[in-house]
């Protein structure tokens, strides 16, 4: 049980410091010094205060469990079951010997601390194991760590509950700390992306001027130049020159305006699934066996890694293995990325010609590459001989990676947890002070053990059917005055009934957290039905049922709890004060939730916010690179193809083949260009819908699934601020936040455009549809929602004049000056456009 899957970063705090899932520095020494001053204070100190001087005997042993407990506490985070396990059996073959309370604080705050930190440096797994393996082990042989005892046996219910309480926190700080690692997981990814999307954008239309460089425009001046050579012998190439020039001229005039303005659901660049394939093909021709099970990846720093992985890999295998059988796993889920590269012994008699070819730092180089992608790698040798790279990288949600344990793992963690419960070693050494007793009364301490297993299952079910399980917490709140009756409790009257509160309290804390993370900016409802059913729903939902219910339920147990009991306070000061201190219990509880709701969805808002601005300028970098090439284009080689092309329909051959090579250098001088990659930051177009694709990339390299889609029927040009509005409805859907794959379909009938998203639940909300009808009310357009997770918008094609001055007086100056930018490039596309069609 000592090791099992964790964080990549549950192991970071080794040397002595760690964060206890508060996010402060703390020494792991510090805590249990604590402890060992507080229980010196309880036994010996109170003792000494009162006069009475214990024997020395009990101070060495006492003296040796503080050490040992001290010691195992101190290694909690690098041993955090060991430590566990040590501190229980210290504790328990020192409770015997030593008197009352000379354990009470090891005993249970240290045992819960050592609990704590299993929770929160391991799974699930281990922990529930560890809780339960505990339990059973001072069950089955009646122990004690902490000394001390009860007749109504409260103190097998304390001590059950201090080690749920110990146990389900640990895990609510592990999944805190998880979801923590999460965001700031995704905004690395995010701001990686963010400075990668104009890179890419560049690379891809370097590449494909290069294409169109290499093969057309080559082309033309290669068949000119040699119909010019044999005009005298064949004067039937010159024909044949002119015609292919022309139609090549054309080709070129269509494959410039594919670069400059890409469909968005146009794939152009090979998808990494088809990289890594082409990269298995290749090392195959050079005698490599290689097979391949690779899943589909989204373009990102995943998939960039991933190639890496596999390049590097099977170049070590070429390099040392030659023609070893080669097996290349890629499987891409919701929460991570395994990439497998896995190669047999050599076979026998091959050399491996290329073994000192390396420098020595590819391991190192492979692991670097993992983790700058938030991933871990592992490599070693295999059983047979061969060798293993093992990477896993983040999935879809960018979730930190956990390594699984298979189910042979388990089964070691469960014998070794049954070996520790049944060993008779330890119970036989440990001294007990009291025996057992022989009567078949149930004592009041069994009873409410059941009924606090009974409200921690009811707990369990609190998310999956949150209403079924608080009524049953109510039902079970009011058995407790029947347990404390029939077991014959005679402890504190009120202690019960404030155990009962423990499990509701928790179960408000929860709906309320989950009622304010999920509450919108703005409360008032959204338009649909009329005002008299949007209040009368508003009401219903501001009644709080809830805590009523649990208010006047637990006034009711401890009010019968206090006059079963017997009291000469009369009966209405009882209720009036229980219902005071359960109106306070389930204040507190309901206002702490509220609390911690509204600190996650500041915390998720403002993740949203830097996802949404960091795409925004991923976008506006990458269309800048767009606009800056694509009027090279217009002002160099769209001009000069267009004059080769009108040459050569005019019939003169010289001055066509003088035309492609103009055009062919100004290719080569844009190329030149594109590599420089200079760009003003300050001068920065607008997007438009022609930057969809580029919006769709960068919501897929962040782990969103975004599809677009654009029927025939929209036009290739529209007009300006019906172009602009589009584009940014479109950037605020998907910027409303949310994993959920998306879709955004545009469509164009009888001079309306409509933009249909799907998958945008966010965009929903009250405070993002008021953004979006300011955005398209200004054009005379509409804005519906037709489902929860469904926005459309129509904008007219031909806004209304008075509708376009009035969207610009309610823009801002830098949102007019955009607006005119792109208004200046369509028209300068257009220009570019009818040039190269002349």
């Amino acid at each position: 049980m000592n090791r099992t899957d964790t964080d990549t970063d549950s192991d970071t705090n080794r040397g002595g410091t760690g964060t206890d899932g508060t996010g402060i520095g703390t020494d792991d020494r510090l805590l249990p010094v604590l402890l060992i001053c507080a229980q010196a204070a309880v036994w010996p100190g109170a003792d000494l205060m009162r006069g009475s001087v214990p024997p020395s005997s009990a101070l060495l042993v006492a003296a040796l469990v503080a050490g040992l407990v001290t010691a195992a506490l101190a290694l909690r985070r690098t041993r955090p079951v060991v430590a566990l396990v040590v501190v229980a059996a210290v504790c328990a073959a020192g409770a015997g010997p030593l008197p009352t309370g000379a354990m009470a604080v090891l005993g249970t705050a240290g045992v819960a601390l050592a609990l704590f930190t299993v929770a929160t440096e391991r799974d699930t797994f281990t922990a529930v194991l560890c809780l339960v393996t505990l339990a059973v082990w001072q069950l089955l042989y009646g122990l004690t760590l902490h000394g001390l005892s009860d007749r109504n046996g409260l103190d097998l219910v304390l001590t059950a509950l201090l080690y749920v309480v110990a146990c389900g926190a640990g895990l609510l700080v592990r999944r805190a700390r998880r979801a923590r690692r999460t965001a700031e997981q995704l905004l690395k990814r995010a701001e990686t992306e963010r400075h990668r999307l104009p890179a890419v954008e560049r690379r891809r239309m370097e590449r494909e001027l290069h294409d169109v460089s290499a093969h057309h425009l080559t082309a033309v001046v290669v068949t000119a130049g040699a119909a010019l050579g044999l005009r005298d012998r064949r004067p039937e190439m010159a024909d044949e020159a002119l015609e292919f020039a022309a139609e090549t001229g054309r080709e070129v005039t269509r494959a410039l305006g594919a670069v400059r303005a890409p469909a968005p659901t146009r794939e152009d660049l090979p998808s990494p699934e088809e990289r890594l394939r082409a990269l298995a093909a290749g090392f195959r021709r050079l005698d490599q066996e290689v097979d391949c099970e690779i899943d589909p990846l989204p373009d990102g720093a995943v998939a960039d890694a991933a190639y890496g992985i596999v390049r590097e890999a099977l170049t070590n295998v070429a390099r040392h293995a030659p023609g070893a059988q080669t097996r290349v796993l890629c499987r891409y889920g919701d929460t991570r990325t395994d990439v497998v590269v896995t190669s047999a012994a050599p076979p026998a008699g091959s050399a491996a010609h290329g073994a000192g070819l390396g420098g020595g730092r590819g391991q190192g180089f492979l692991r670097s590459r993992a983790r700058e992608a938030g991933g871990t790698l592992t490599s070693g040798p295999t059983a047979d001989g061969g060798w293993e790279v093992r990477a896993v990288l983040p999935g879809r949600t960018a979730a930190p990676v956990e390594r699984s344990a298979g189910w042979s793992y388990r089964l070691a963690q469960v014998t070794a947890a049954v070996g520790l419960c049944v060993q008779p070693l330890l119970p036989v050494l440990v001294i007990r002070t009291s025996t057992t007793s022989s009567s078949s009364h149930v004592s009041a301490g069994v009873l409410f053990a059941l009924l606090a297993a009974a409200q921690a299952v009811a707990l369990l079910w609190l998310r999956r059917a949150p209403r079924a399980a608080q009524g049953v917490l109510f039902g079970l709140a009011l058995l407790w005055p029947l347990a404390m009756a029939t077991g014959e409790y005679t402890g504190p009257v009120l202690l019960p009934p404030v155990l009962s509160m423990l499990a509701t309290c928790a179960a408000l804390a929860a709906d309320a957290t989950r009622t304010a993370a999920a509450a919108s900016d703005e409360t008032r409802p959204a338009a649909g039905p009329s005002p008299a059913e949007n209040r009368r729903r508003a009401r219903l939902h501001a009644l709080p049922v809830l805590p009523v219910a649990a208010v006047a339920v637990h006034a009711v147990a401890a009010t019968a709890a206090v006059l079963d009991r017997g009291t000469t306070i009369p009966a209405w000061v009882v209720a009036a004060s229980a219902t005071a201190g359960a109106s306070l219990a389930v204040g507190a509880a309901r206002l702490a939730g509220t609390l911690r709701g509204r600190r996650d969805r500041t915390a998720r808002g403002t993740q949203d916010e830097r996802l949404a601005t960091w795409t925004e300028e991923a976008v506006r970098d990458a269309w800048a690179e767009r606009r800056r090439i694509a009027a090279g284009l217009e002002t160099t080689v769209l001009a000069r193809t267009a004059g080769m092309v009108a040459e050569a329909e005019a019939g003169r051959l010289d001055t066509t083949a003088e035309r492609a090579r103009e055009a062919l250098a100004a290719m080569r001088a844009l190329l030149d260009t594109v590599r420089e990659g200079e760009t003003e930051p300050d001068l920065r177009p607008q997007p438009t819908l022609q930057a969809l694709d580029l919006l769709a990339h960068q919501s897929r390299a962040t782990g969103r699934d975004v599809e677009i889609r654009l029927t025939d029927r929209v036009p290739e040009r529209l007009p300006t601020a019906v172009d602009l509005a589009a584009y940014h409805a479109a950037e605020m859907v998907l910027a409303a936040g949310g994993d959920e794959p998306a879709m955004l379909e545009l469509d164009a009938d009888e001079g309306t455009l409509t933009l249909t998203a799907t998958g945008v639940p966010r965009a929903a909300r009250p405070a993002v549809r008021e953004r979006l009808l300011a955005r398209v009310a200004a054009l005379g357009g509409t804005l519906t929602t037709d489902a929860p997770d469904t926005v459309r918008l129509r904008l007219p094609l031909v806004p209304d004049q008075g509708d376009e001055e009035r969207g610009r007086e309610e823009q801002n100056p830098e949102e007019q000056k955009h607006e005119e930018q792109g208004h200046e490039e369509q028209c300068h596309d257009e220009q570019g456009h009818e040039e190269g069609e002349r």
